[in-house]
């Protein structure tokens, strides 16, 4: 006798395209390719063109601000188009305009330009819009589903660099802004093409889908963004996202010279930095675990916080192998953590009526954080020639910006609003 399917079990039974498809845009999108490709790009270019090694970092704060102004927009889009459509569009867009630094001339506004282009035409592709999609499929397991739809991050982040030194070695730097480029395209855009699709919104025909799109909206429960942004938790979550995007993207991309200051051999670091991906990837996976079956402020307290530990030691010292794989651990796992604990937050405690708005919006003050740590990270260390000071101030930070969690209390209950009121 077959035993019947139960409720979480049905849930990745048909799910699970829409995970596989979120996992791949994801990690072929703007979050993680630029930011983990930037540091194999940028010596190239230093030779190529004379640049210093901060001009060539400057496209990160830029791309910061493309996204904060654009994030919004693209929630907002994809609440009232449909997430899948605008995901789409964006993943072609991005992938060409990733392409785009092949053509480089030396010129450094143009180089920004670029970074700025590919931010706003990129937005589509964060996890403000895949996740969607994913919490919409999912509630038993929502936070596991969350987890594995943003393991891309790490995917990619593990796999991105040897890729891309392969490439520059082989082929030259403007061969591997075009092959990696390509990947969105050829990889993220059929996948999501035959597999992204919202709950309910399946329609072939467009005045159909249209009407569907409406009547999805509206029947949807949750608050609306105007409601959203006016409830303290709102301005909790995007306060703690700050503080903690700082505290974590920070260290990340300077973790190389970190090590280097701390006297391990080149081998060494390649070996210790490569934990990151993996770490980022065990994150996602227990972190969506618990937060599916615990409090999820109280779960972000401890993963969150831990961190905090890691930079004490990286900033005082004396490292080891061992210690110094532990505090990358720590720090990958907890970048691990990070988005679909944003996503599962903005979930239970505002509803789904206008999920991709306010999570854009969140996403912007994430992104402020991200942005601009690796820049002041940088800067704290040509000034002082040392990683000491920022260290701590990012231990501080994590510390804060998880302990203010605490303070969100009970997830929010959501009913449907029935029919003839949402007719009136």
């Amino acid at each position: 006798m077959t035993k019947p399917a139960t409720k979480d079990n049905a849930e990745f039974k048909t799910g699970w395209p829409v995970v596989l498809a979120a996992m791949v845009g994801i990690g072929l999108g703007l979050s993680p390719v630029p930011f983990y490709t930037i540091g194999m790009m940028a010596p190239e270019l230093v030779k190529a063109f004379g640049w210093s090694f901060g001009a060539v970092m400057g496209g990160l704060p830029i791309m910061t601000m493309a996204v904060i102004i654009a994030s919004p927009l693209v929630g907002l889009l994809a609440d009232r188009f449909g997430v899948r459509r605008v995901t789409l569009i964006s993943v072609a867009l991005f992938g060409l305009a990733f392409m785009a630094f092949s053509l480089s001339t030396g010129s450094l506004l143009q180089f920004y330009i670029t970074w700025g282009v590919m931010a706003a035409l990129g937005a589509g592709t964060l996890p403000i819009t895949w996740t969607r999609a994913v919490n919409g499929r999912f509630e038993q397991h929502k936070g596991l589903a969350l987890g594995l739809a943003l393991l891309g991050t790490g995917l990619f982040g593990y796999a991105v660099k040897p890729l891309a030194a392969w490439l520059i070695t082989e082929h030259g730097w403007r061969a591997a802004y075009l092959v990696i480029g390509a990947l969105p395209l050829l990889i993220a855009l059929p996948i999501g093409y035959f597999c992204f699709h919202e709950a309910g919104a399946k329609t072939p025909d467009p005045s159909e889908r249209r009407a569907a799109d409406a009547a999805r909206i509206g029947a949807t429960p949750g608050l609306s963004f105007k409601d959203t942004i006016r409830t303290w938790r709102f301005w909790v979550l995007a306060t703690s996202f700050t503080l903690i995007s700082f505290a974590i993207g920070g260290p990340i991309p300077n973790m190389e010279n970190i090590l280097k200051l701390a006297d391990f051999n080149p081998s060494q670091i390649v070996h210790l930095v490569s934990l990151l991906g993996l770490s980022v990837i065990a994150g996602r996976i227990i972190g969506g675990w618990l937060i599916d079956r615990f409090w999820a402020p109280g779960v972000a307290f401890f993963l969150l916080s831990a961190p905090a530990a890691g930079c004490w030691i990286l900033a005082h010292g004396p490292l080891d192998m061992t210690s110094a794989a532990a505090c990358i651990v720590l720090i990958g796992f907890a970048a691990g953590v990070e988005y679909d604990l944003m996503a599962f937050l903005v979930a239970r405690y505002f509803g789904m009526k206008t999920y991709a708005t306010t999570y854009g919006a969140l996403y912007g003050f994430f992104a402020l954080g991200a942005g601009f740590g690796p820049v002041i990270f940088g800067r704290a260390f040509d000034k002082t020639g040392s990683y000491d000071s920022v260290l701590m101030v990012s231990m501080g930070l994590l510390l804060a910006g998880a302990l203010i969690l605490l303070t969100l209390g009970r997830y929010g209950v959501f009913k449907t609003q029935p029919e003839h009121e949402r007719a009136n």
